[in-house]
């Protein structure tokens, strides 16, 4: 089972089991080329869709089964879909569609202003009627926040209760995560790792690096 950091309730971190750790290993190596890079993020992007998917409120439902039969089973009780916050919030799209068929996507782009590290929306395209849906805000990494916050704020203004945002990170900064948690104590935020600094450059340390470069091969 995950666990909740110390001290910040709605942020769940990942059980570190031997294999997600092998597994994070790999995609914080330098050295890992970019097919492994690739091929090992989507498999803790999954790890962190179906980690999630045990926090969304489900209803019963009966459905025939292929024997014959019938299966009193469960589903969603809220339609979701997926935010992704370009570009490398793209990378996480897949494995949302690999748990659910056909989930509408919205993309937002923010940009960073590398003096200030300020962040300004650039492009914004949701599904619609987006204030109904239980949203999943896709980026893998979680640095100082503030881009975050603005795409929070964004989907809050669009009438998206606070508590039906689910933000997914393969690696946050523990600076980040105290930022958002401070200003959306009703989001739930689930990642893979919690590192414990930012470098100058605003870097999460340990971290992987540039996690877009690395995962779509653009140095």
């Amino acid at each position: 089972m995950p666990h909740s950091a110390l001290g910040m309730e709605n942020v769940l971190v990942l059980r570190q089991t031997l294999y997600l750790i092998s597994l994070m290993t790999i995609i914080r190596d330098k050295n890992t080329d970019h097919s492994a890079f690739v091929r090992t993020s989507n498999i803790i992007i999954t790890m962190l869709v179906q980690e999630a998917m045990n926090h969304v409120s489900m209803k019963r439902c009966l459905i025939a089964s292929g024997s014959g039969g019938t299966y009193l089973g469960l589903k969603p009780a809220q339609e979701i879909c997926g935010v992704s916050i370009l570009r490398a919030g793209e990378s996480m799209e897949h494995g949302l569609n690999s748990a659910f068929h056909s989930v509408p996507i919205g993309k937002m782009l923010v940009q960073r202003n590398e003096s200030t590290f300020e962040s300004k929306l650039l492009f914004c395209k949701l599904p619609k009627g987006i204030e109904t849906f239980l949203v999943f805000l896709m980026d893998p990494l979680l640095a100082t926040g503030n881009s975050s916050i603005l795409a929070i704020q964004v989907l809050l203004e669009k009438g998206v209760p606070e508590e039906n945002i689910v933000f997914l990170n393969l690696i946050s900064c523990s600076q980040g995560v105290e930022n958002i948690r401070k200003q959306f104590p009703r989001l739930r935020l689930i990642t893979a790792a919690i590192d414990p600094e930012l470098n100058d450059q605003r870097y999460v340390v340990p971290g992987c690096g540039d996690f877009g470069d690395r995962y779509f091969g653009t140095y």
